[in-house]
């Protein structure tokens, strides 16, 4: 992997020298200014600009992927998708498996997700969302005024599909195979217009079938060296899901100008999973809880979330576009264990339910004013108001509640409001400047109670925060196709409702290494000041060599604590949220794009991608060396190459994922790792007709198993969980066709 360093400065070297010899050969057939001049026609061009022309005439830094990379790979859901790009990895999930959306390394919670730029709705997950239910993808490196500056990280923003490209139906088969299981998809996209109305309707369905194999060993070792516990643990689970995507675009027209959107989007999931844990005690005199756990778990959630916008024009070419949405979601689960002795006799049995309601309502707007050729000052708000209703019960087989709070009504509300102002201004054809500043304060307030004792007190957090931001792009004179990026920003990244009221979320085998997981209603959110730095040099028309550098400094810190508290059925380790210290990030990212046609005469039609991301973190009050950010690796790369042959309908491609295995020191008592993630996937394309392709597609072909270890170190006993779970192979078919 140390190859692929020298070979992205290779590319940044080679592309720069072959891009100056074209630039030379181009002057003899145009003007030399005509650069410039292409540069001001595409920034004040009425219509959506290609996605390599918006990212290099973006004042703010932003990445823009559209239908070609969402459809390059025949990918199943958004997170195969965005896995390949520059500084996006997957956390939290085996290898081929997903996991939850990070940039530059950083754990869950600091990347912003949106949707259509909007937050997106509790519960949800880009896992979910199929990608031919997108538009495009845009990826923000630094945080922007009008959107939240909750992206220490970064900003992801998924525009759902609109109609005003696609004029053809879409009709979308596929079935993926799993270790004999298979996972058919349909999906169906229908654009139309009728008068002054345009718009798209577009639906998934898929059934999802899934086994899974996990082994752990648990070992508690004392100073001396006696093992008082050794168990070894293997579960089981398979389950089947069924999932309903819709998310149908309205857009009016009206006679003066003005237009109105509106895109509901529309998800429904039911599922079962049935699970096997067998513990085999290996050694101590630390009994085992259970020889044999039997569970079966059925869960149901649906979510609806409205997104509009009114677009109204002013006079002078001002504009103003009022967006309104709101989001209705409701979660069940209901699921039973049973544990067993080696006897066959049943120990204990546990019911577990838990009822969640979310609701919600935003509102805001932009009125922006072009004020010359160049200059555009925009001014907004933004109002959210949102409430979950959460009951949540647990008994035993006597029906004796598991925790103190089995049975309470949680009730939490949430009213954010945000002002902003922004300032985009190309104040020469050579540089380019942006302006803004941003104000956003967030109260959650929740009461507990329940129906035996009444009100259980209210809890209230509240906390604001004041963002400004500058970014700037200088393009070289000399080098049309090069430029510079700075950005010093302010963002923060603030404590989600389970963080800080939660009820707790009780761990089978309790210990240091599997506590139960509770909130903190005292939590702040942690800010950060940003620092990026970036030169691009662009490469025809799809074609980019970029390096780029940032550095996050971090205040209250938030990261979760052990401790060992007592509770109605004896004493449980728990891992609570506090604000806990300082911390810095930095780290350096190169990316290289292009076709090679661009680099090279009568090249093969051989589109490359490959980007590298080298990270470094430190958390004050932790001793090294491992004292980094959690889950932030060292290091990530990304290789993509895409073959388009002349002589047949055939195009073929293959990418290949890795990160290191991962170390972390997350406080003085605990230590835990991860093992190195290496995907490579495959596809081939078959044109059959204009109108009809089918694709072939391979995931995860190492088939890598994941491994992890906990280790915590408390009062002369040391205990350490060690897992390992297999990963396998998936293949798809899918057939995709217009009419």
């Amino acid at each position: 992997m140390r190859k692929l360093i020298p070979l992205a400065c290779l590319a940044l070297i080679g592309a720069h020298l072959n891009a100056s010899a074209q630039e030379k050969t181009q002057e003899k057939v145009q003007p030399a200014k005509e650069d410039s001049k292409d540069i001001q026609k595409v920034t004040i061009s009425g219509g959506r600009q290609d996605d390599m022309a918006e990212r290099r005439n973006s004042t703010a830094g932003k990445q823009v992927f559209g239908r070609e990379e969402l459809d390059r790979n025949g990918d199943t859901t958004l997170g195969e998708v965005l896995k390949r790009l520059p500084g996006v990895t997957l956390g939290g999930g085996r290898p081929g498996r997903g996991g939850d959306v990070r940039m530059r390394g950083l754990g869950s919670g600091y990347t912003q997700i949106l949707l259509n730029g909007e937050r997106a709705p509790a519960g949800f997950s880009l896992e979910s969302l199929s990608p031919d239910q997108v538009e495009r993808v845009e990826v923000m490196r630094g945080p922007v005024a009008e959107n939240s500056t909750r992206a220490i990280a970064g900003t992801i923003n998924v525009i759902l599909r609109d109609g005003y490209q696609q004029r053809d139906i879409q009709l979308k088969l596929a079935d993926s195979y799993e270790r004999n299981l298979h996972t058919p998809n349909v999906s169906l996209t229908v654009p139309g217009k009728a008068g002054s109305l345009t718009y798209t309707l577009s639906a998934s369905l898929s059934k999802n079938r899934q086994k899974d194999l996990g082994e752990s060993v648990i070992r508690d070792t004392e100073d001396d060296g006696d093992v008082t516990k050794l168990q070894n643990v293997e579960e089981h689970s398979s389950g089947s899901s069924e999932n309903l995507h819709l998310t149908p675009r309205l857009s009016y027209k009206f006679d003066n100008g003005d237009t109105l959107n509106f895109q509901p989007f529309i998800m429904a999931s039911r599922g079962d999973t049935d699970a096997r844990s067998d513990l085999a005690q290996l050694g101590g005199a630390v009994p085992p809880e259970y020889n044999l756990a039997l569970s079966h778990t059925h869960a149901s959630s649906t979510m609806m979330r409205g997104f509009g916008n009114w677009l109204h024009k002013l006079q002078g070419a001002a504009k103003l576009d009022v967006k309104f949405g709101l989001g209705l979601a409701k979660r069940d689960s209901d699921a039973v264990r049973n544990q067993f002795n080696a006897a066959g006799v049943l120990l204990d049995r546990f019911h577990d339910t838990d009822s969640t309601r979310d609701r919600g309502f935003n509102t805001g707007g932009k009125y922006s004013s072009p004020l010359g050729e160049g200059h555009l000052l925009a001014a907004g708000w933004d109002v959210e108001t949102s409430r979950r209703e959460q009951t949540k019960v647990g008994t035993d087989k006597n029906g004796n509640a598991q925790f103190d709070d089995s049975g309470d009504n949680l009730t939490a509300d949430t009213r954010r409001v945000a002002v902003f102002a922004q300032d985009e201004w190309d104040i020469t054809p050579q540089w380019g400047v942006y302006m803004g500043a941003r104000w956003e304060g967030i109260r959650t307030t929740s009461d507990r109670s329940t129906a035996a004792i009444g009100s259980a007190g209210t809890v209230s957090n509240t906390s604001s925060v004041f963002s400004p931001l500058l970014h700037g792009v200088y393009r070289i004179p000399g080098a049309g196709k090069d430029q510079l990026r700075m950005s010093l920003t302010k963002s923060y990244k603030s404590p989600n409702v389970q963080d800080l009221i939660a009820l707790p979320v009780l761990s089978r085998l309790n210990s240091a290494t599997r506590p139960d997981r509770t909130g903190n209603p005292e939590l702040k959110p942690e800010l950060a000041t940003g620092l990026d730095m970036a030169f691009e040099h662009y490469l025809g028309r799809s074609g980019i060599v970029s390096a780029s550098g940032f550095v996050r400094d971090i205040d209250n810190l938030i990261r979760r604590e052990l401790s060992l508290k007592p509770g109605s059925a004896g004493p449980r380790w728990v891992s609570t949220p506090g604000n806990v210290a300082h911390a810095r990030t930095k780290g350096v990212e190169l990316e290289a794009k292009f076709q090679l046609a661009e680099l090279m005469d009568d090249a093969p039609a051989i589109d490359f991608r490959s980007n590298y991301s080298r990270f470094w973190s430190r958390v004050d009050g932790v001793p090294g060396p491992d004292n980094r950010l959690d889950q932030q690796p060292k290091q990530t790369a990304n290789l993509g190459l895409d073959y388009r042959m002349k002589d047949l309908p055939l195009s073929m491609g293959a990418s290949y994922n890795w990160t290191p295995a991962i170390r972390v020191q997350s406080s003085l008592s605990q230590t835990v790792e991860s093992s190195r993630k290496r995907v490579v996937d495959a596809h081939v394309l078959w044109k059959m007709t204009p109108l009809t392709q089918l694709r072939l597609a391979a995931a995860n072909l190492l088939a890598d198993d994941a491994t992890g270890s906990n280790l915590v170190y408390t009062n002369g006993l040391s205990q350490r969980s060690t897992t390992l779970n297999p990963t396998y192979r998936v293949w798809t078919a899918r057939l995709e066709t217009k009419f």
